[in-house]
């Protein structure tokens, strides 16, 4: 070993964490100090898997799936599609629903007639996305595909159940690509969700040229020009902002 190893190997330096000394060729803490934040990231660990149990102890159990919980619910969800209460319907309990939609909660607290049945009538909706519609006002979890987002995001939008709108807003975000845009643009527009708006029109003005070759533009025009309006209008005034100079002290 050189003299220069020697040395750098048997310098003093100090530790990050508490200031003591420490071997240049050790880490860049104290064997103290080590140890103790190894202690707390386990402390963390345990600390999360806590809080999961607690959440998971919490949760109400989704009688979709539990048996023993179906045996005690109080309502019934039907989808307009289906003629009958028996295996199509799906059981809640109105505790559940009142605590997650204020919809619901307006429906089962007033004097309606979903109060007064325990029937809930839900239309346009096929059974298997009322199922998945329940069983994540139980355990805020879905199995989404693209077309199950977008039907959970309608039902989640009349109910007011903000953080599953939100949930199938992300994915359907994430899944985007030229081809859905023009239809992702316009569904956003009739649902209220923005992000998917802002993001569909970002990438339907930078495709401007190839817009006007689909079918779903054609279709736009036809059953709602007033969006083909408001995309040329943001592209417009893209422009404008990009020819602008970028040196306001240009104009003087």
């Amino acid at each position: 070993m050189s003299e220069s190893e020697t040395e750098t190997r048997t310098r003093r330096m100090r530790c990050i964490s508490c200031r003591e000394e420490y071997r240049a060729c050790d880490a860049g803490t104290c064997k103290e100090c080590y140890e103790e934040a190894s202690e707390t990231e386990e402390e963390l660990k345990r600390e999360i898997e806590d809080l999961k149990a607690k959440v998971a102890f919490l949760r109400f159990l989704s009688p979709v799936d539990d048996q023993y919980s179906s045996c005690f619910t109080d309502v019934v969800l039907v989808a307009s599609s289906d003629d009958d209460c028996g295996e199509a319907a799906v059981r809640a309990h109105k505790a559940v629903l009142v605590s997650r939609s204020p919809v619901f909660k307006a429906m089962l607290e007033n004097e309606m007639e979903e109060r007064r049945s325990g029937t809930i009538k839900i239309s346009d909706v096929s059974y298997d996305v009322l199922r998945s519609f329940v069983h994540y006002l139980y355990t805020a979890e879905a199995l989404l595909d693209e077309q199950m987002a977008y039907d959970l995001l309608v039902l989640a939008e009349k109910y007011q159940v903000k953080h599953l709108k939100g949930f199938c807003e992300k994915f359907i975000t994430s899944k985007l690509n030229w081809n859905s845009a023009v239809m992702s643009y316009a569904f956003a527009h009739q649902h209220n969700a923005k992000h998917l708006l802002e993001t569909s029109l970002s990438l339907i003005i930078d495709n401007m040229e190839k817009l006007t070759k689909r079918e779903e533009y054609k279709e736009l025009v036809e059953k709602d020009p007033r969006l083909v309006v408001e995309i040329y209008e943001a592209y417009l005034a893209k422009q404008v902002n990009t020819a602008a100079p970028k040196d306001s002290s240009l104009l003087l």
